[in-house]
């Protein structure tokens, strides 16, 4: 009975959330402040009908309970622990629960922190309601987690994909749920302003902080995402430009337009209507993203399902979400202003700089997405089928990074008391960056010139910024955002313009020399775990100049028990300066393997650009406390 009591609450939390979210919305419209409070206990009520029944899914998993159809198709006995508990998101059906839960416990902070603000508290609440609402109907007809086996259980359940089984793959999922969680309350917050037909300084001061939190969880979803990648799939590459990274990408790249957008609203009282509907669009890019995720219309090793009646449901769903905030913008935007009647002063240099970062940024998310699903369209256009690849992604990714970097440079700049003699300074430093191009050997000797100068740049910018006091001068965690692209810039350079690899046929005692290192395959040993056997090589790595010995590498390939599912977990030395990295692929004799050798300078960079971010995104919610804090004393 306890899958059905897990079933019962998911009803509960359905009725619960969309009797709460008419109900408030009438008391709203109607005056009754009773109807419009109910949210009250709509909404604590739900958030606990969805925990205990994401709970209960979890108990199913650690205990082995193939009774729940869900658990049998997506566990087995042979699993350890941690990939059991893991397993609860390791598909559509329990990835959706967590979402919704996620969704729900946002809402109750939410509600936590508004309660100075009722009535933007109460329109905020009934929206997201309404959403958690949606979803949760949506999982009881087409997407249960609970539905049982009955009468015949398995005796052993299938397995958790075998790509999932990684550290990377345990937390990537719930982290982007999270972040997904904080883009709809973003949604609910837009909705409530044209609701309210103003922009209170509340609700700036709300979007910029679940913007912030929203774009930390993003950046830590895509870096976990591209670790995984990295480091997993044994390929090689960091990012792939996959269907699915995108989906992820692609509202980083809104929500971080956005944050800049809100900072313009905020000081200069401009880009109101851009506020909102980069609030409304990066729900919807999230919304886009679990259906590309979710509905076979897209191949990916990253999907969590491929069932086309089950995604034109989630369509469906997602355009019923959609429609208030679109009617309302449609309706009301015209008649939104700031709350304290504030009008626009004459544009400066300034507000040209982050206008043109919105610009960027938006520009950015809109060519992703365009290069995403084009093939879509190409397809459902009867023109066959086509791939849009990496090429046509870097052709115009790698460009506009670069813009973006010399004009966040320059904005940073303008705050100083010498403007000139600043850029003058920090141009010189950047040429200086640059020259590491002619004094080494890459690639594409332009580009990496460009890459260099304009990390260089960047990073000089970022440095005048906090040295140099004046008006104006952006937040400690402003700048280390900003000087966190420098670091990706470089180190993106780094893989693309130094990596040296090779493919070649190895055994014990073949060695191969690439770049300044040698790999010498010492030998091949069986892995056997409850979970898979494989075959792990022991390549030793030494340098070339006297062969003395660096490190040792195991990269394995790995078959899986009880799928036959095989995979490739890649050997890697990391290091500031460069990776050392190997992978097997297919056996090719008795005693030989398809090994790629790499050496792949700066990708350290790549992990640590997004820690740095991360530590940006905690450090500017620090600074907007402290400036509220320092407010409410004057």
């Amino acid at each position: 009975m306890i899958a059905e009591f897990g079933h019962y609450l998911l009803c509960l939390a359905a009725a619960c959330s969309l009797f709460g979210a008419v109900a408030v919305w009438a008391g709203l419209v109607k005056g009754q402040q009773a109807a419009a409070g109910l949210w009250r206990v709509c909404t604590p009520v739900a958030a606990l009908c969805l925990a205990v029944a994401t709970g209960i899914l979890l108990r199913a998993f650690l205990i082995d309970d193939f009774s729940i159809a869900y658990v049998a198709d997506h566990s087995n006995t042979k699993l350890d622990v941690i990939y059991k508990a893991a397993a609860l998101w390791g598909s559509h059906e329990g990835s959706m629960l967590l979402w919704i839960l996620l969704m729900a416990l946002a809402t109750c902070l939410v509600a936590f922190t508004q309660r100075k603000n009722e009535a933007l508290n109460a329109r905020i609440q009934s929206t997201m309601l309404a959403v958690i609402g949606v979803f949760c109907a949506f999982v009881l007809t087409v997407s249960n987690p609970f539905l049982r086996n009955l009468p015949a259980v398995p005796s052993e359940g299938r397995d958790l994909n075998p790509i999932l089984q990684d550290i990377g793959m345990i937390l990537h999922p719930p982290v982007i749920f999270a972040a997904y969680a904080g883009l709809a309350v973003i949604f609910a917050v837009i909705v409530a302003v044209l609701w309210q037909k103003r922009m209170s300084p509340q609700a700036v001061s709300s979007l910029k902080r679940i913007g912030i939190v929203t774009w930390i969880f993003l950046t830590a979803g895509n870096a976990l995402g591209s670790w995984w990648a990295y480091t997993e799939l044994g390929w090689g590459g960091w990012w792939f430009w996959d269907p699915v990274e995108n989906a992820s990408f692609i509202p980083w790249l809104s929500v971080g337009a956005l944050l800049h957008a809100l900072i313009l609203f905020e000081k200069r009282a401009r880009m109101l209507r851009t506020v909102v509907m980069l609030g409304i669009v990066s729900f919807a890019l999230c919304l886009l993203g679990t259906f590309i995720v979710r509905s076979g219309l897209m191949q990916s090793v990253h999907a969590f399902a491929s069932d086309p009646e089950r995604g034109t449901v989630l369509l469906f769903a997602c355009i019923l979400v959609m429609i208030p905030g679109l009617v309302l913008y449609t309706l009301r935007i015209d008649a939104v202003q700031a709350a304290d009647g504030r009008e626009a002063d004459e544009p400066n240099a300034f507000d040209m700089a982050l206008t043109l970062a919105v610009c960027v940024l938006c520009v950015a998310s809109a060519a992703v997405l365009v290069g995403t699903l084009y093939p879509v369209f190409y397809d459902m256009l009867g023109l066959g089928t086509l791939t849009v690849g990496a090429p046509y992604f870097n052709s115009f990714f790698a460009p506009m990074t670069l813009f973006a970097a010399v004009a966040a440079g320059g904005a940073q700049i303008l705050a100083s008391k010498n403007v000139k003699l600043t850029a003058s300074v920090c141009a010189a430093v950047a040429l200086g960056c640059g020259t590491v191009a002619f004094a080494t050997d890459p690639k594409e000797l332009v580009m990496t010139f460009a890459a260099f100068a304009a990390a260089g740049w960047l990073v000089a910018t970022s440095v005048a910024s906090i040295v140099i006091r004046g008006a104006g001068r952006p937040s400690f965690g402003a700048v280390l955002a900003h000087a966190a692209v420098a670091v990706a810039i470089v180190g993106a350079t780094g893989i693309a313009q130094y990596e040296q690899e090779a493919l070649v046929r190895m055994g014990p005692g073949a060695g191969k020399p690439v770049g300044d290192v040698i790999f010498v395959y010492r030998d091949t040993y069986k892995v056997n775990t409850h979970a898979y056997f494989g075959d792990a090589a022991h390549i030793e790595v030494l340098k070339a100049t006297d062969e003395s010995h660096l490190t040792d590498l195991f990269p394995m390939r790995q078959t899986f028990v009880s799928s036959g599912m095989q995979m490739t977990a890649a050997g890697i030395n990391h290091g500031m300066l460069r990776d050392l990295y190997v992978s097997m692929g297919n056996k090719l004799s008795d005693t030989e393997w398809l090994v790629r050798l790499s050496v792949k300078p700066l990708a350290s960079w790549l992990w640590l650009s997004a820690a740095l971010m991360m530590v940006a995104g905690v450090l500017l919610c620090v600074h907007r406390r402290k400036e509220k804090e320092k407010n409410a004393l004057a």
